[in-house]
């Protein structure tokens, strides 16, 4: 049974790693709990190197997100979602989850550790979300997952990030510039190497020339 030393000592810990990834004392305050002037006074002690600026509203911002914001946003929110169903809690999984994300996207990263945050309470209604607004989809296409509306129920590969990248691959150079260039010659190439940059484990359904992989 950990003691209330233990649990501020872990409180503490938590607040300093997501310190360490760019969260505002707002964000840790809700994360670990720790009131705003303790976490001021211990991980920013000088008022100049507070984050600034206005906090994330995901709801407003994700429907209205170019592609790359939006597949990035689904990256992270995927690994979260998986995280959390096996048993962590939810300030160790924002953390692992946007740790995880980092490495894949690597410099090319797009969405803030305050985003994170926001896309996390959001999915799962906690912290600054009073309902789950988020869903985790599942493209029936592609099969990789992806951030829809909760209730919503996507019906095409138009509504998943995954399959609009690869099918902007060819032809959108921020796409090409924001993932490795692969060779054009057979698109069931292109679909699996963008896929493997982007859902990382994610066993296409298919093979380079379209056959069914065996089960």
């Amino acid at each position: 049974m950990p003691t209330p030393v233990d649990r501020k000592l872990r409180a503490v810990q938590l607040a300093k790693d997501c310190r360490d990834l760019g969260a505002r004392a707002r964000t840790i305050h809700h994360v670990t709990g720790l009131p705003k002037p303790e976490l001021k006074r211990l991980l920013f002690p000088d008022s100049k190197s507070l984050p600034r600026g206005r906090a994330p509203n995901s709801p407003e911002w994700y429907h209205g997100a170019n592609l790359l914001y939006r597949a990035e946003s689904s990256i992270f929110a995927s690994v979260y979602r998986r995280l959390r169903k096996s048993g962590f809690s939810a300030g160790q999984t924002l953390v692992s989850g946007y740790r995880h994300y980092r490495s894949v996207c690597d410099c090319l990263s797009r969405i803030s550790f305050d985003r994170a945050f926001d896309l996390a309470s959001h999915t799962d209604g906690i912290w600054v979300a009073k309902d789950s607004v988020f869903t985790i989809a599942t493209c029936s296409v592609c099969g990789c997952e992806f951030l829809a509306a909760q209730g919503s129920a996507p019906s095409s590969s138009d509504d998943c990030p995954f399959c609009q990248l690869v099918k902007r691959y060819s032809c959108d150079q921020r796409v090409q510039t924001s993932f490795p260039p692969r060779s054009l010659d057979n698109p069931f190439d292109v679909q699996l190497s963008v896929m493997a940059i982007v859902c990382p484990g994610h066993q296409h359904p298919h093979g380079a020339n379209g056959e069914t992989r065996p089960q």
